[in-house]
Parts: C-alpha cells; sequence; structure tokens
C-alpha cells in the first residue's frame, strides 16, 4: 500500500492487487495501477499463490478443469441493483431503492459498492458482501441513508440471498433488516448486468443516478 501511494510501483503483484480492490471497492484500473502478468511458478509446473483464482463453478477433474457448470465464471462489473422497501411511516407506502454497484468477483467472494452519484437518493451509498455457492448468492448489505433525507443519515444493514439466473445477467431473491423501530423488515431485491467491463469509461458513464 506504502509503495503504491508513493508512486513506487503501478503494477503489483496479483496478490496485493485483489486485497488493493477489496479495501477500495474498485478495481485497479480506475486506481491507475495494472496487475502484474506474472505468476510465480514451482519446480513442478504449478503457479504460486500469485496465480489468478480459477473461475467459481470450474470443478477440477484429474488436474485438468472440467466442463464449466455456470453461464458465467466471473460476476465482475456493473450491475443496477433494485430493491423495495415498505415505509410504515408514510402509510405504508412502498419505495425502490435503486443503485449502480460495481461488484468485483475473488474465488467465490462477490464485493459490492455503489458508484458514488449512482443512486437514486442522493448521498446513499451503498455496499455489499456477499459469497457465490453454484447459483446461490448470499450475504450482506450496508446503506447509509442520505442525511438530509427521510431517515436522517441512519445506516441500516441486513441479510440478502439471491439466485443467479440462467443467463448469468441477472440475480433476484429477497433481503432481510432491522426498520427504524427495530421491527424485522423484507423485500425482493435484484441485480441486472449492465456492463461487464470496470474500466475508468465505463464507470464515468454508469456514475449517474438511475433512472426510476
Amino acid at each position: 500500500m506504502q509503495r503504491w501511494e508513493s508512486g513506487e510501483t503501478a503494477a503489483p503483484r496479483p496478490v496485493y492487487a485483489r486485497a488493493l480492490e477489496v479495501v477500495t471497492g474498485l478495481p485497479i484500473g480506475p486506481l491507475g495501477l495494472a496487475a502484474s502478468v506474472q505468476a510465480r511458478v514451482s519446480d513442478d509446473g504449478h503457479g504460486g499463490h500469485d496465480l489468478v483464482d480459477r473461475p467459481t463453478g470450474v470443478p477440477v477433474a484429474n488436474g485438468a478443469p472440467a466442463a464449466q457448470t455456470a453461464p458465467r465464471g466471473n460476476y465482475s462489473g456493473v450491475w443496477l441493483s433494485r430493491y423495495e422497501f415498505v415505509s410504515f411511516g408514510r402509510d405504508n407506502q412502498v419505495f425502490v431503492g435503486l443503485h449502480y454497484v460495481v461488484l468485483l468477483q475473488h474465488g467465490n467472494r462477490l464485493t459490492g459498492r455503489s458508484l458514488p452519484n449512482a443512486s437514486l437518493n442522493p448521498d446513499s451509498p451503498l455496499t455489499l458482501d456477499l459469497q457465490l455457492d453454484g447459483a446461490t448468492v448470499t450475504g450482506t448489505w450496508t446503506e447509509q441513508t442520505a442525511t438530509e433525507g427521510y431517515y436522517r443519515g441512519a445506516r441500516y444493514f441486513g441479510a440478502l440471498q439471491m439466485l443467479v439466473e440462467p443467463t448469468g445477467r441477472r440475480m433476484a431473491g429477497k433481503w432481510v433488516g432491522f426498520g427504524k423501530d427495530f421491527d424485522v423488515n423484507t423485500g425482493p431485491w435484484e441485480l441486472r448486468l449492465m456492463d461487464a467491463d470496470t474500466g475508468k469509461a465505463t464507470l464515468a458513464k454508469y456514475d449517474r443516478p438511475p433512472e426510476a
């Protein structure tokens, strides 16, 4: 981290590049870095720990990858996040939360963070921490509501479970979390893939509020 901040290195080894992505929630390209393509190889010809993880859903049989059982091996990209919730303090109206979220996959882990200006309600950043098991995605969500909004900057969090469609371009399921009065609420949540690219131009394109 210190060598990156000082400008001493612009191409960290893959293991450090993955760590930077997890910490910042962004791909290393927009951070001004390039992942090193060099991987250490042991005497028996197998790669060391710096090799990129094999795609999730590609089992290994007899030392070689078998046929891919999942439609997509990597779910990194820009996704449109949409969830619904009932506001009991506003006559039980149903509201929608929309964010453009950057998902990054490392092994079977998916980390997501909304782009700075990409929420339907301004100043309401969303983060996701998910685990992928076949077509099932399970994890947690956290949203910091807008300071000037109805919820006055309250921070909400909860659990989330979705199923990945066979196309690999949509995940849909349910969220659960606590309300203002500590009651347990739930509702639908889905992610739709907008672009598998995570370069600077693509992130800039989606760094705006989604259309309702």
